[in-house]
């Protein structure tokens, strides 16, 4: 049986979990792993290499240091389709936001925007692949597995990094 181990990771908006195999993180998000009995992983708490990177990663992007992740994946769970969804999310740019339709445009399955929006809510690692960055069709925020308190909050603070980062740079 694999092995999963999992930390937690407080940030200025809640609680993080984290969990991450021997070959890369396969979850980040506002609610815990799932219990082990209905899984192939055993599952225990603890810290690896994979999440020590994870949370220096996350406390840099927090302190608005960090605008891209590079930390190793590795998806336990997921149709093709829910991955091909999930990682198109890590090219949307830092402080932009994209919507369903676009993104479902990105993967080659335009009309599959309601399924894109599930795929999301879905996704197994907050953050680092960043579905708090797409909104309706419209701008609305809506839908984030976190709440959209959360959403709201880390649109907000990358906002307003990138607007310092560009008032430094004017000057």
């Amino acid at each position: 049986m694999k092995r999963i181990t999992t930390s937690t990771f407080e940030t200025p908006c809640g609680l993080l979990h984290l969990g991450a195999t021997d070959e890369g993180l396969c979850h980040l998000g506002w609610s815990p792993m799932p219990d082990s009995r209905s899984s192939a992983f055993a599952i225990q708490d603890g810290m690896t290499p994979v999440l020590e990177q994870t949370c220096r990663q996350l406390s840099e992007y927090f302190q608005g240091r960090r605008q891209v992740f590079d930390i190793p994946l590795h998806f336990i769970q997921g149709t093709d389709f829910q991955r091909a969804c999930w990682l198109s999310l890590a090219r949307i740019p830092y402080a932009s936001t994209i919507s369903y339709g676009q993104q479902a445009r990105w993967i080659g399955r335009e009309k599959a925007v309601r399924a894109v929006g599930q795929a999301n809510h879905r996704n197994p690692i907050a953050i680092i692949l960043p579905c708090h960055r797409v909104v309706g069709s419209n701008g609305a925020l809506v839908g984030y597995g976190g709440g959209l308190d959360k959403k709201r909050f880390l649109l907000e603070m990358e906002k307003n990094i990138l607007s310092q980062i560009s008032q430094i740079a004017q000057k």
